[in-house]
């Protein structure tokens, strides 16, 4: 019995900290009234690829493996203008948002229509250890934007 109650503190430990980093939100905004079933392809702008260093460069593949789940066409930001007015009407543009705190990580996936420059939609993944491995934070905002992605265009 002495054991048990020992160990008590540590079960209740473990079970508050399993409900708190389950408590994140996250969620896809889409505007009203848009057709999604139009856009065919996706093109990332604002790419810091070349820019940023080298270790985060596994999390910038993530990002596009996340974005590619829309199942759209991913087309390169520099190519855009060889695409016909057509398929430029079916173009989407997507921007990346990270913003990582002690409580959590949110990554926020945006889509733009190309001709309009309208937000269309807005996906969200957010994960926490409460501070425990940044590393498993950025990783379960990734796997949760990308559930969010292709939830939403699927």
């Amino acid at each position: 019995m002495k054991n048990i109650l020992r160990k008590l503190p540590t079960f209740i430990g473990v079970c508050i900290l399993m409900i708190l980093t389950s408590c994140t939100t996250s969620k896809s905004v889409v505007s009203q009234g848009v057709n999604l079933s139009k856009y065919k392809y996706v093109a990332v702008i604002d790419d810091d690829t070349y820019r940023m260093p080298p270790e985060l460069v596994q999390y910038q593949i993530q990002l596009y493996d996340a974005v590619e789940q829309s199942g759209l066409t991913l087309i390169n930001q520099y190519r855009i203008n060889e695409l016909t007015q057509s398929e430029q009407s079916a173009l989407l543009l997507a921007t990346f948002g990270v913003a990582v705190s002690q409580e959590e990580t949110v990554i926020t996936v945006n889509f733009i229509d190309f001709n309009t420059d309208r937000p269309l939609v807005s996906c969200r993944g957010a994960y926490t250890t409460l501070g425990i491995s940044h590393d498993a934070d950025i990783k379960g905002a990734l796997k949760r934007v990308g559930e969010q992605i292709s939830k939403t265009f699927k």
